[in-house]
């Protein structure tokens, strides 16, 4: 995957998405928490405080030992990691000449003294760093990862950490009611649009409520006869029942109208059916569509008309089983092999047999692990995972 592939693919240690930097060993220049800052770094000169010149980033002491310095960082959207960005923008003459980053994969909500003692897995080498600089590295291992550790060699500063990758939904969180098949945090991902100029559309699938205009998508102003649009892959193939349309924060450029779409087979023009029928939309409101849809859907086509920007998109229903199946199994495959063995026991498997069936990994689809669980009688674990037979 290239730079510019993975960087458009979303942040997932943001503090847009629920990101925190929950432990830094050291931050006595700039506060750690300003790593995950959704925003640009910024830099105001000579503004100093007690401490020395304020910068909108993280930065340590100078060190006068042999060790390095680190933080930890919670993902607000778990996942794949396909690519990290250490920027050390404004960082000029104390920037952290080396970098490494590691993953993890963590059952729950560890303290960072647990943290410490989890298995850490390589994400990026040890690697040179430059000052002033968004430095860049593509990531090629297929695990997902819940929190990750950035360590500098020695010391030194760095202006936001960006953890671009693919979202992996525990899947044991959507067997309790409606699915937002739509949602990035459930694995739905934007394919394509027709204009991102004034910002991303992968905001419209962001966790949460947007707090002002810019966390929405919003569209140059058209003047020709087309309209604009979006298309998404949905988590996992499913059928609508609520659709929810927000152009909270659109005031004077709001869509007129929008209308959704979906299909089983996107590459095929006339396999396209009508979710949401063309609606009449009104600036900074929360519209709420019932719906009533007789086909599943894997991906949809949001239209409004003729232009304009949206908050948040929201399409609640219910996964097929088959969906639901394939959904657990992916999860499984990529766990951590600690979190793997954690999930099997917590769902009454003893130690040995946990060991044994998460050493067969990956199961690639959910007839293997499904036969695997069944030898064993286990009806809890296989309802856990693959949400029943």
């Amino acid at each position: 995957m290239t730079d510019e592939e993975f960087t458009d693919l979303p942040d997932l240690a943001s503090r847009r998405v629920g990101g925190a930097v929950v432990f830094a060993n050291d931050e006595l220049f700039a506060e750690k928490e300003n790593l995950v800052r959704p925003e640009e770094p910024v830099f105001q000169p000579h503004t100093f405080g007690h401490r020395g010149q304020v910068y909108d980033g993280w930065e340590t002491r100078r060190r006068r030992d042999p060790g390095f310095d680190y933080a930890l960082v919670r993902l607000g959207v778990p996942g794949v990691v396909r690519g990290i960005v250490v920027d050390t923008a404004w960082f000029r003459g104390n920037y952290p000449p080396e970098i490494s980053v590691e993953g993890a994969s963590v059952e729950g909500y560890p303290s960072p003294v647990e943290l410490e003692h989890v298995e850490w897995v390589p994400l990026v080498p040890r690697s040179a760093a430059q000052g002033d600089t968004k430095n860049v590295f593509p990531v090629a291992v297929e695990q997902r990862v819940t929190h990750v550790r950035l360590c500098l060699y020695p010391d030194g500063g760095v202006a936001r950490l960006r953890v671009h990758g693919e979202p992996v939904v525990d899947p044991r969180l959507l067997d309790v009611g409606p699915v937002d098949l739509a949602a990035l945090e459930n694995g739905a991902r934007v394919l394509g649009c027709s204009n991102r100029f004034y910002s991303t559309p992968n905001n419209l699938i962001a966790p949460g409520q947007a707090r002002v205009m810019g966390e929405g998508w919003e569209t140059a102003r058209r003047r020709d006869d087309g309209n604009d649009w979006v298309c998404l892959r949905l988590a996992e193939a499913g059928r609508v029942r609520l659709v929810e349309l927000d152009t909270s924060h659109f005031v004077g450029n709001a869509p007129a109208w929008a209308s959704v779409r979906g299909s089983l087979d996107p590459d095929n023009p006339d396999g396209w059916f009508d979710i949401l029928p063309r609606a009449r939309l009104q600036p900074d409101t929360l519209h709420r569509f019932a719906v009533e849809v007789g086909q599943d859907a894997t991906h949809v086509r949001l239209d409004v008309h003729p232009d304009g920007g949206l908050a948040r998109l929201r399409l609640y229903g219910a996964l097929t089983s088959s969906a639901r199946r394939r959904l657990g199994t992916r999860w499984f495959d990529l766990l951590g092999e600690q979190q793997a063995r954690d999930v099997l026991t917590t769902a009454g498997l003893s130690t040995v047999d946990a060991h044994r069936i998460a050493a067969r990994r990956p199961y690639t689809e959910p007839g293997p692990l499904l036969d695997a669980l069944a030898e064993l009688g286990q009806q809890r674990a296989i309802g856990l995972l693959v949400g029943g037979s």
